[in-house]
């Protein structure tokens, strides 16, 4: 019989089990339900689920570069014990690989074929988590390309080659000479690691955190009891501060202490025989967001493991 959409979301839902583990299981039990959970049990694949309602907050940043390209993911686990897994980095490394092809979608990235098991790469993470024994999620994923230059990278703590707790990719478009375009990528990936901007500059940071920050400055200067064309003037100025916190080429350069970052790409211009724009960002730290639960995974392994 042909499975329906409906009859895979259905068991996924109530196993937590890969889309296409649930859709081979119904098609083995000719969409009885209760013989398809049973089918994914015996396959050690059902009892995945049971770990998919624990926090997965740990885990690896992985990024790959492929000439003008980048990807960059997130993958969790609950430990970081299962972090220095072997297994769990080589996961790591072909996702992120894989992810060069989806384009930063996630949901097209969970799906795609995963090399040499016959899964999807949510089927790997499910089949890991029934032999790892804790939960796993592929997070997110971004991707940037530019058409001339290159895309500058940095893992902080590398824990091996494009793979750690903490990534960034950056893309730099010119014609200008690649090994100075390399070096300076490298530079203002570390920079990133470091103070976190929010966009390259204020034309594209997102303007509801401006108008947001904009009202707490104005409050802030209507209690100092002065005229309203000098309140105005207050509010620009530490807008303008503002920017020169959190916009990338507005900050100064954490590599030397002194130049803007603006004047750092300025002076790899000259360099580099050619002008250079930052095109785009990303930056992931591990966790970033995850309500984390009170649970010290850690330690309930190490206690499994008998250690103290």
């Amino acid at each position: 019989m042909s499975v329906t959409a409906q009859q895979v979301k259905e068991l996924r839902d109530a196993t937590g089990v890969g889309m296409m583990d649930c859709k081979k299981a119904l098609a083995e039990t000719n969409g009885d339900m209760e013989a398809a959970v049973d089918w994914l049990r015996t396959r050690g694949l059902a009892k995945a689920a049971k770990k998919a309602g624990r926090v997965a907050a740990e885990g690896l940043v992985g990024i790959t570069v492929e000439g003008t390209k980048a990807a960059i993911v997130e993958v969790n686990s609950e430990t970081d014990f299962v972090a220095r897994n072997e297994q769990f980095q080589s996961i790591v490394g072909n996702i992120a690989k894989l992810a060069i092809e989806a384009n930063g979608d996630v949901h097209v990235l969970s799906e795609m074929p995963y090399p040499g098991s016959g899964r999807s790469v949510s089927g790997e993470l499910t089949d890991a988590i029934a032999k790892i024994g804790e939960n796993m999620n592929l997070r997110r994923s971004a991707v940037i390309e530019v058409s001339d230059g290159v895309i500058g990278n940095y893992v902080h703590n590398a824990v091996k080659p494009g793979m750690g707790k903490l990534g960034v990719i950056v893309g730099l478009e010119s014609k200008g000479d690649k090994a100075v375009l390399a070096a300076l990528g490298k530079q203002l990936a570390m920079h990133i690691t470091n103070t976190s901007p929010l966009s390259v500059s204020p034309d594209d940071i997102d303007q509801e955190i401006v108008a947001r920050e904009r009202a707490i400055f104005a409050e802030q200067a209507r209690e100092s009891g002065k005229p309203a064309e000098i309140i105005d003037k207050m509010v620009e100025g530490r807008v303008r501060k503002y920017y020169e916190e959190v916009t990338l080429l507005a900050q100064t350069f954490v590599i030397d202490g002194e130049s803007k970052v603006a004047d750092v790409v300025k002076a790899a211009e000259k360099e580099a025989g050619a002008p250079i724009k930052v095109t785009k960002f990303v930056r992931y730290g591990l966790g970033e967001g995850i309500a984390k639960e009170e649970t010290d995974f850690a330690a309930e392994v190490a206690a499994t493991a008998g250690v103290k």
